[in-house]
């Protein structure tokens, strides 16, 4: 696995044990729909939450949480809408993401509603 998929898989589990612990449930992680995937799926209470994990080493080139631009938004929304229609969701719905900047004590920040 290349080093960059490494740290990716590494930041994917973190956020994925972050969450746990907060107590949301893991219902889907790398999901794929077409050229879109979301990274997990999540759900709290009557919410379902699509999560884009991004991972950085550094923030040599700015933080994990800006390099979501408007094109993966869009995928990630037309793959959380296969999502929903495929198990008939009838809760809420949003979109949030994972910042994670690894390193022997990884900084994980959570952004509710960040993808709109």
């Amino acid at each position: 696995m290349a080093d960059k998929n490494k740290i990716g898989k590494q930041g994917e589990d973190q956020a994925a044990s972050f969450l746990e612990k907060k107590g949301f449930k893991i219902m889907a992680r790398n999901y794929r729909y077409k050229h879109a995937e979301i990274d997990l799926i999540v759900q709290q209470d009557n919410w379902l939450i699509f999560v884009e994990v991004k991972t950085r080493s550094s923030d040599a080139f700015g933080e994990p949480e800006t390099f979501v631009d408007y094109k993966k938004g869009r995928k990630i929304m037309e793959a959380a809408e296969e999502y929903i229609h495929a198990t008939n969701w009838q809760g809420h719905i949003r979109f949030d993401i994972i910042s994670v900047k690894s390193g022997s004590t990884p900084e994980i920040r959570h952004f509710e509603d960040a993808i709109n």
